[in-house]
């Protein structure tokens, strides 16, 4: 994929020359609480982190997670892209910035292109996402994409009860 652009941001593949910024992304306090603990705790976890997860999923899919940057200075302020996940029947976009980027659009900006690209580009006729059942300003975003609500769900046995949402046929 050639990278995804907007008027303020850049987004990219990711290479496991990120880790320093995975390391410190995955352990910022809200990813905590509402993506969950990735077990990332040095560089060579944030190594594997990339290599099985958004490098594996490039390989197998030709989509993943991107390096989200600001155009005019390159500083990376988060992930946006899409998911293949083995307990959902169709994609899902997922995000997450720092928090000092939040509320200025950034994640609007970001979601919207790469949910441009998974519609026109690569033919996805539905695409879904799934936040936590508090995620309130994450909730508000999907709103603001076209993404509407359709159910609860659970992705493993016993797991957190999360809501649906899904723009698409």
């Amino acid at each position: 994929m050639k990278a995804l652009e907007t008027d303020r941001l850049l987004l990219r593949r990711l290479s496991t020359e990120d880790a320093e910024f995975i390391l410190k992304l995955v352990n910022e306090p809200s990813w905590l609480r509402f993506i969950g603990d990735k077990g990332v705790r040095n560089l060579d976890d944030a190594r594997n982190y990339l290599l099985t997860g958004p490098l594996a999923m490039y390989s197998r899919f030709g989509f993943g997670l991107y390096h989200v940057s600001l155009k005019d200075s390159g500083l990376p302020i988060g992930l946006c892209g899409l998911i293949r996940r083995e307990t959902l029947p169709d994609v899902d976009i997922g995000f997450a910035f720092f928090p000092g980027f939040w509320s200025q659009g950034y994640g609007y900006e970001a979601a919207s292109a790469v949910l441009a690209y998974g519609f026109h580009t690569l033919g996805l006729k539905r695409i879904v996402a799934i936040t936590s059942l508090d995620n309130h300003s994450s909730i508000k975003l999907l709103g603001r994409l076209g993404l509407t609500f359709e159910r609860l769900i659970t992705l493993s046995a016993g797991g957190e009860t999360l809501r649906l949402f899904a723009r698409g046929a």
